[in-house]
């Protein structure tokens, strides 16, 4: 199986209105994310890629127009968790591109959130 991923960034502000009243995530508050997009196949196209990196500049202009610098809030129709957010680029990605294998989120330096499908059984 050959894998690529490619990272993106992004700058955006959310606030978690399920969590409790008090809680340090509920309020407003912004983060520097980034993104992992990961695409797999067992095959290579003719040129020796799964994919030219450079066509996945289209994630890159959507994160940036639609998501940088922005309330989360109001982009997205789910809580705007990072699971939340992984979720939300990978069906974008896979809608695009079949071979998005996963897409990981990180808030932090040390925290991350991934959505990978269940392999078919």
């Amino acid at each position: 199986m050959f894998r690529i991923c490619k990272e993106f960034h992004f700058c955006a502000s959310h606030s978690l209105d399920t969590l409790p009243e008090g809680h340090k995530c509920a309020g407003l508050h912004g983060h520097n994310y980034i993104v992992y997009l990961e695409l797999e196949s067992e095959t290579l196209d003719d040129t020796g890629f799964i994919i030219d990196f450079h066509e996945l500049d289209t994630f890159k202009a959507y994160i940036d127009e639609e998501f940088d610098h922005k309330h989360l809030n109001n982009v997205m129709d789910l809580p705007p968790t990072t699971e939340n957010v992984a979720y939300h680029f990978y069906t974008w990605c896979k809608a695009r591109w079949p071979q998005t294998s996963a897409v990981r989120v990180s808030e932090t330096p040390k925290t991350w959130a991934e959505y990978r499908p269940r392999p078919a059984s």
